[in-house]
């Protein structure tokens, strides 16, 4: 009964660690890698995060991340200048690995593509002067 046991559990483990690969093998990151490349979707126009320089150079602060996140990996960078109302669907479409563009999480975005933490957070106020402090 006990051989049955471990060689029953030795073929479990065998097709998890085979589904691992193959899971592996199918992931964006991997897919990164082997590239050599990572591609990433933005909008430019969305100043700091991404915008266009004099010389029309995409800059910002989400251009700073990408270019850090493909140093980590060891991989170029290519960046792909996307319009906001296609931004998602060249994500889904595989145009690119991943948005970096400013995008608020919202219900129905998050049914269609997997969001990270926020590396960032970005919010709105309202500012009014001195001399009305008190009153309603």
């Amino acid at each position: 009964m006990k051989k049955i046991l471990v060689a029953l559990l030795m073929v479990l483990g065998i097709n998890a660690m085979a589904d691992d690969i193959n899971l592996w093998q199918k992931s964006t990151l991997n897919q990164i890698l082997q590239r050599g490349e990572l591609v990433v979707g933005l909008e430019p126009g969305y100043m700091p995060f991404e915008m266009k320089d004099k010389k029309g150079n995409i800059i910002g602060f989400d251009v700073d991340m990408a270019k850090e996140m493909a140093k980590a990996m060891g991989v170029k960078l290519k960046l792909v200048p996307t319009a906001w109302d296609g931004i998602i669907a060249g994500l889904i479409t595989g145009k690119y690995d991943i948005i970096m563009s400013g995008m608020t999480v919202t219900q129905e975005r998050n049914l269609k593509i997997n969001f990270a933490n926020p590396y960032i957070s970005v919010g709105q106020t309202i500012l009014a002067a001195k001399k009305h402090a008190g009153k309603t």
